[in-house]
């Protein structure tokens, strides 16, 4: 326990989730909670991990870190673990061939304490340890970030990848930007289950009227429709008035009386 001292133990403020996607082994969630634990981050959500939760490796690779593990939240699938979120960004070393912003921790960092400044709930991805995320996972963020390492060596266990994003958030802290986010009081930014909402609305009706019927373009086409309205940036006023414009379209004028 070299370095600890409870006593001294900060208080978080508003900080982002830290979502792990599938991990594979107890230790490494452990680790990961340890290295949240460091840089001032508690708020861990677990999608399918392998071997089950709660998870006494993961108890004893956390050091001590009990608190972030006892709060420790379970989902049965990323969209639902990032659901009350408005910004998500999603760890990957590895292109996508998808239209996405590409940040450092550094730079995401600076984003995220801006977001959460101004009262927008966010949060970052990381997958499972051997093929990192899916790509309908990293679809579904808003930014990608990328570490900057050795381009011919860039693994990173789970820990290490926790723990520089992490790093990163916490020296970000003594100089806070501003939010250049200015909106109206009445809305705010759109969180991820009404843009899900939106996506599957759209989607359902794009099913109904053939333009999705190629069965082995349709993932990709629903990707890329999803990666475009993720980027607007859409607010949850923005998002009730797309749905309404799409039941309008699929359910015509309304007719006129007489």
């Amino acid at each position: 326990m070299a370095g600890t001292d409870v006593s001294r133990l900060a208080v978080p403020g508003p900080a982002p989730a830290v979502i792990l996607v599938e991990p594979q082994l107890g230790e490494n969630v452990g680790m990961a909670a340890r290295a949240m634990l460091n840089t001032g981050l508690t708020d861990l959500r677990l999608v399918r991990p392998r071997e089950g939760w709660p998870n006494d490796r993961a108890v004893a690779a956390a050091s001590g870190a009990d608190a972030v593990l006892d709060g420790a939240k379970l989902y049965p699938a990323t969209a639902a673990a990032i659901a009350d979120l408005s910004f998500v960004y999603a760890t990957t070393a590895r292109l996508r061939h998808m239209t996405k912003r590409v940040v450092t921790p550094r730079q995401a960092a600076a984003e995220l304490r801006g977001h959460l400044a101004a009262g927008a709930a966010a949060g970052i991805l990381f997958g499972k340890e051997a093929k990192g995320l899916h790509n309908d996972d990293v679809a579904l963020a808003d930014t990608v970030v990328t570490v900057p390492l050795n381009p011919g060596f860039a693994s990173l266990n789970l820990g290490m990848a926790v723990l520089l994003v992490g790093y990163e958030w916490f020296q970000a802290g003594v100089d806070v930007p501003p939010s250049q986010m200015v909106m109206p009081k009445e809305t705010g930014p759109a969180d991820k289950a009404e843009l899900l909402a939106l996506f599957e609305h759209l989607e359902e009706e794009l099913d109904s009227c053939g333009f999705l019927r190629n069965r082995e373009k349709r993932p990709s086409m629903v990707r890329n429709l999803r990666n475009t309205l993720g980027r607007a940036g859409l607010t949850s006023q923005e998002v009730r008035t797309l749905r309404g414009i799409i039941t309008c379209l699929v359910e015509g004028p309304h007719a006129r009386k007489p």
